[in-house]
Protein backbone atom coordinates (compact mmCIF):
# COMPACT_ATOMS: atom_id res chain seq x y z
CA UNK A 1 0.00 0.00 0.00
CA UNK A 2 1.18 3.53 -0.63
CA UNK A 3 2.35 5.93 2.09
CA UNK A 4 -0.06 8.29 1.06
CA UNK A 5 -2.92 6.06 1.54
CA UNK A 6 -1.60 4.00 4.74
CA UNK A 7 -1.04 7.34 6.56
CA UNK A 8 -4.66 9.00 5.38
CA UNK A 9 -5.97 5.84 6.70
CA UNK A 10 -4.63 6.49 10.29
CA UNK A 11 -5.57 9.78 10.13
CA UNK A 12 -9.42 8.91 9.23
CA UNK A 13 -8.90 6.54 12.59
CA UNK A 14 -7.72 8.96 14.75
CA UNK A 15 -4.22 7.46 15.09
CA UNK A 16 -1.74 10.37 16.14
CA UNK A 17 2.13 8.51 15.44
CA UNK A 18 3.18 6.38 13.55
CA UNK A 19 6.58 4.52 13.45
CA UNK A 20 8.35 4.58 10.07
CA UNK A 21 7.85 1.22 8.51
CA UNK A 22 10.28 -0.81 6.41
CA UNK A 23 13.31 1.27 5.32
CA UNK A 24 12.14 3.50 2.69
CA UNK A 25 8.52 4.01 2.81
CA UNK A 26 8.85 6.81 4.53
CA UNK A 27 10.97 10.06 2.73
CA UNK A 28 14.83 9.05 4.61
CA UNK A 29 15.37 12.47 5.28
CA UNK A 30 14.55 14.11 8.67
CA UNK A 31 13.14 16.91 7.81
CA UNK A 32 11.13 15.94 4.52
CA UNK A 33 9.73 13.22 6.97
CA UNK A 34 8.50 15.29 9.92
CA UNK A 35 6.91 17.87 7.13
CA UNK A 36 4.91 14.57 5.72
CA UNK A 37 3.66 13.00 8.91
CA UNK A 38 2.56 16.01 10.10
CA UNK A 39 0.54 16.63 7.10
CA UNK A 40 -1.49 14.05 8.16
CA UNK A 41 -0.88 15.06 12.32
CA UNK A 42 0.89 12.59 12.70
CA UNK A 43 4.02 12.54 15.06
CA UNK A 44 6.88 9.77 15.05
CA UNK A 45 6.88 7.10 17.41
CA UNK A 46 10.19 5.76 16.42
CA UNK A 47 12.03 3.56 14.26
CA UNK A 48 14.07 0.18 14.32
CA UNK A 49 17.51 -0.47 13.86
CA UNK A 50 18.85 -3.76 12.54
CA UNK A 51 22.17 -4.68 13.93
CA UNK A 52 24.58 -7.03 14.64
CA UNK A 53 25.44 -7.28 18.48
CA UNK A 54 26.99 -10.55 19.25
CA UNK A 55 30.05 -10.29 16.88
CA UNK A 56 33.24 -9.90 19.51
CA UNK A 57 34.57 -8.27 15.89
CA UNK A 58 31.83 -5.28 15.36
CA UNK A 59 31.58 -2.18 17.16
CA UNK A 60 27.53 -1.62 16.59
CA UNK A 61 27.88 1.82 18.31
CA UNK A 62 28.58 3.82 15.16
CA UNK A 63 25.53 2.50 13.53
CA UNK A 64 23.45 2.71 16.44
CA UNK A 65 24.72 6.83 16.61
CA UNK A 66 23.32 7.24 12.62
CA UNK A 67 20.03 5.67 13.34
CA UNK A 68 19.97 7.66 16.17
CA UNK A 69 21.01 10.59 14.28
CA UNK A 70 18.15 10.02 12.03
CA UNK A 71 15.14 9.32 13.65
CA UNK A 72 12.40 10.69 16.31
CA UNK A 73 11.13 8.69 18.94
CA UNK A 74 12.24 4.80 20.15
CA UNK A 75 15.02 3.25 18.81
CA UNK A 76 14.08 -0.63 18.52
CA UNK A 77 17.08 -2.89 18.32
CA UNK A 78 16.83 -6.06 16.35
CA UNK A 79 19.66 -8.34 17.63
CA UNK A 80 20.37 -9.88 13.42
CA UNK A 81 21.88 -13.21 13.43
CA UNK A 82 24.45 -11.86 10.60
CA UNK A 83 25.57 -8.99 8.35
CA UNK A 84 23.06 -9.28 5.83
CA UNK A 85 19.91 -10.41 8.76
CA UNK A 86 19.09 -13.76 7.21
CA UNK A 87 20.29 -17.42 8.06
CA UNK A 88 19.69 -19.56 10.67
CA UNK A 89 19.12 -18.22 14.11
CA UNK A 90 23.24 -18.60 15.72
CA UNK A 91 23.29 -20.55 19.21
CA UNK A 92 25.42 -18.23 21.03
CA UNK A 93 28.60 -19.11 23.07
CA UNK A 94 29.55 -17.27 26.01
CA UNK A 95 32.07 -15.24 24.30
CA UNK A 96 29.41 -14.17 22.13
CA UNK A 97 26.59 -13.59 24.37
CA UNK A 98 29.12 -11.11 26.93
CA UNK A 99 29.46 -9.06 24.00
CA UNK A 100 25.53 -8.68 23.04
CA UNK A 101 25.07 -8.11 26.76
CA UNK A 102 28.15 -5.83 26.49
CA UNK A 103 26.86 -3.81 23.85
CA UNK A 104 23.41 -3.20 24.67
CA UNK A 105 24.80 -2.07 28.07
CA UNK A 106 26.88 0.61 26.26
CA UNK A 107 24.41 1.12 23.62
CA UNK A 108 21.86 1.95 26.42
CA UNK A 109 24.06 4.73 28.22
CA UNK A 110 24.37 6.05 25.02
CA UNK A 111 20.92 6.89 24.58
CA UNK A 112 20.81 8.15 27.83
CA UNK A 113 23.06 10.85 27.68
CA UNK A 114 21.29 11.83 24.42
CA UNK A 115 17.76 12.13 26.02
CA UNK A 116 17.12 9.21 23.95
CA UNK A 117 15.60 5.78 24.28
CA UNK A 118 16.57 2.66 22.90
CA UNK A 119 15.06 -0.87 23.76
CA UNK A 120 15.60 -4.46 22.10
CA UNK A 121 12.82 -5.70 20.29
CA UNK A 122 12.89 -9.74 20.99
CA UNK A 123 11.86 -11.00 17.57
CA UNK A 124 11.26 -14.34 15.46
CA UNK A 125 14.14 -15.60 13.97
CA UNK A 126 16.98 -13.17 15.70
CA UNK A 127 19.09 -13.88 18.31
CA UNK A 128 17.21 -12.93 21.09
CA UNK A 129 13.71 -15.20 20.58
CA UNK A 130 13.05 -17.55 22.78
CA UNK A 131 11.81 -17.25 26.39
CA UNK A 132 15.60 -18.50 28.33
CA UNK A 133 17.21 -15.41 25.60
CA UNK A 134 14.81 -13.04 26.97
CA UNK A 135 15.74 -13.95 30.61
CA UNK A 136 19.64 -13.88 29.86
CA UNK A 137 18.69 -10.22 28.35
CA UNK A 138 17.01 -9.06 31.92
CA UNK A 139 19.68 -10.98 33.87
CA UNK A 140 22.50 -9.81 32.11
CA UNK A 141 22.07 -6.17 31.28
CA UNK A 142 20.07 -2.69 31.44
CA UNK A 143 18.50 -2.39 28.40
CA UNK A 144 14.69 -2.00 27.79
CA UNK A 145 12.48 -4.18 26.43
CA UNK A 146 10.15 -3.59 23.28
CA UNK A 147 7.16 -6.06 24.18
CA UNK A 148 5.88 -6.76 21.15
CA UNK A 149 2.80 -9.04 22.56
CA UNK A 150 3.03 -11.21 19.17
CA UNK A 151 6.76 -12.42 18.77
CA UNK A 152 7.37 -12.65 22.22
CA UNK A 153 4.49 -14.96 22.48
CA UNK A 154 5.29 -17.04 19.12
CA UNK A 155 8.95 -17.42 20.53
CA UNK A 156 7.58 -18.72 23.85
CA UNK A 157 7.09 -15.99 26.17
CA UNK A 158 4.15 -15.16 27.42
CA UNK A 159 3.68 -10.98 27.63
CA UNK A 160 1.48 -10.84 30.43
CA UNK A 161 3.76 -12.75 32.78
CA UNK A 162 6.77 -10.64 31.72
CA UNK A 163 4.74 -7.49 32.30
CA UNK A 164 4.08 -9.06 35.84
CA UNK A 165 7.51 -10.15 36.09
CA UNK A 166 9.80 -7.09 34.53
CA UNK A 167 6.97 -4.03 33.85
CA UNK A 168 9.98 -1.80 34.92
CA UNK A 169 11.87 -2.50 32.23
CA UNK A 170 9.41 -1.95 29.31
CA UNK A 171 10.28 0.75 27.17
CA UNK A 172 7.87 0.05 24.11
CA UNK A 173 4.73 -1.96 23.45
CA UNK A 174 4.18 -3.59 19.98
CA UNK A 175 0.18 -5.03 21.08
CA UNK A 176 -1.04 -7.78 18.92
CA UNK A 177 -3.58 -10.26 19.38
CA UNK A 178 -2.32 -14.01 18.89
CA UNK A 179 -3.96 -17.10 17.30
CA UNK A 180 -2.66 -19.19 20.09
CA UNK A 181 -3.07 -22.75 17.59
CA UNK A 182 -1.11 -21.04 15.00
CA UNK A 183 1.44 -19.65 16.61
CA UNK A 184 2.19 -23.08 18.61
CA UNK A 185 2.82 -24.84 15.06
CA UNK A 186 5.07 -21.45 14.35
CA UNK A 187 7.21 -22.76 17.95
CA UNK A 188 6.81 -26.36 17.08
CA UNK A 189 8.30 -26.04 13.31
CA UNK A 190 5.94 -26.70 12.02
CA UNK A 191 5.03 -23.24 10.10
CA UNK A 192 7.19 -20.37 9.06
CA UNK A 193 6.80 -17.25 10.57
CA UNK A 194 5.22 -15.39 7.12
CA UNK A 195 3.19 -18.50 6.18
CA UNK A 196 1.42 -18.55 9.79
CA UNK A 197 1.05 -14.23 9.51
CA UNK A 198 -0.59 -15.46 6.06
CA UNK A 199 -2.74 -18.05 7.60
CA UNK A 200 -3.98 -15.27 10.46
CA UNK A 201 -1.62 -15.30 12.94
CA UNK A 202 -2.55 -11.92 13.87
CA UNK A 203 -6.02 -10.96 14.72
CA UNK A 204 -7.77 -7.90 15.90
CA UNK A 205 -7.23 -6.80 19.01
CA UNK A 206 -9.45 -8.61 22.02
CA UNK A 207 -10.63 -11.73 19.02
CA UNK A 208 -7.54 -13.84 19.56
CA UNK A 209 -5.84 -15.75 22.85
CA UNK A 210 -3.56 -12.79 24.63
CA UNK A 211 -4.73 -11.10 27.97
CA UNK A 212 -4.32 -7.28 25.95
CA UNK A 213 -5.95 -5.60 28.77
CA UNK A 214 -4.78 -7.43 31.73
CA UNK A 215 -1.07 -6.26 29.85
CA UNK A 216 -2.66 -2.64 29.39
CA UNK A 217 -3.84 -2.81 33.89
CA UNK A 218 -0.47 -4.17 34.69
CA UNK A 219 1.86 -2.05 32.87
CA UNK A 220 -0.77 1.52 33.76
CA UNK A 221 -0.32 0.14 37.32
CA UNK A 222 3.17 0.17 37.13
CA UNK A 223 3.57 3.69 35.92
CA UNK A 224 4.16 2.62 32.06
CA UNK A 225 4.26 6.09 30.02
CA UNK A 226 5.58 5.22 26.51
CA UNK A 227 3.50 4.07 23.32
CA UNK A 228 0.94 1.50 22.39
CA UNK A 229 1.70 0.63 19.39
CA UNK A 230 -0.89 -1.15 16.60
CA UNK A 231 1.11 -3.66 14.82
CA UNK A 232 -0.05 -6.52 13.43
CA UNK A 233 1.73 -8.12 10.58
CA UNK A 234 -0.36 -8.59 7.64
CA UNK A 235 0.22 -10.51 4.16
CA UNK A 236 -0.96 -8.28 1.06
CA UNK A 237 -0.63 -9.97 -2.53
CA UNK A 238 -2.52 -6.77 -4.20
CA UNK A 239 -3.47 -3.27 -3.75
CA UNK A 240 -6.68 -3.80 -1.10
CA UNK A 241 -10.04 -2.23 -2.82
CA UNK A 242 -11.00 1.02 -1.08
CA UNK A 243 -12.37 0.94 2.16
CA UNK A 244 -10.87 -2.60 2.67
CA UNK A 245 -7.44 -4.22 3.80
CA UNK A 246 -5.88 -3.43 7.32
CA UNK A 247 -8.12 -0.54 8.17
CA UNK A 248 -10.88 -2.73 9.37
CA UNK A 249 -8.49 -4.51 11.58
CA UNK A 250 -7.46 -1.49 13.16
CA UNK A 251 -10.56 0.31 13.80
CA UNK A 252 -11.92 -2.81 15.02
CA UNK A 253 -8.22 -3.26 17.63
CA UNK A 254 -9.09 0.86 18.31
CA UNK A 255 -12.79 0.22 19.58
CA UNK A 256 -11.42 -2.52 21.64
CA UNK A 257 -8.99 -0.46 23.48
CA UNK A 258 -11.50 1.96 23.75
CA UNK A 259 -13.86 -0.09 25.85
CA UNK A 260 -10.28 -1.62 27.62
CA UNK A 261 -9.19 1.87 28.92
CA UNK A 262 -12.68 2.72 30.70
Amino acid sequence: MAPGRVLEEMRGLGITATEQGPDGFLPRGRAEREALLASYGLGSAGAFARVVLHDPARDPLPEVERALDAIDGVLMLVALPGPDGHGLRPGLDTREWTTLLANLDAITRRAADRGRVVTLHPQVGTVVERCADVERVLGGCSVPLCLDTGHLLVGGTEPLWLVRFAAARIGHVHLKDVDMALAGRVLAGEFTYAGAVKEGLFRPLGEGDVDIAGIIRTLSTAGYQGWYVLEQDAILEAEPAPGEGPRENVRRSLDYLTGAAR
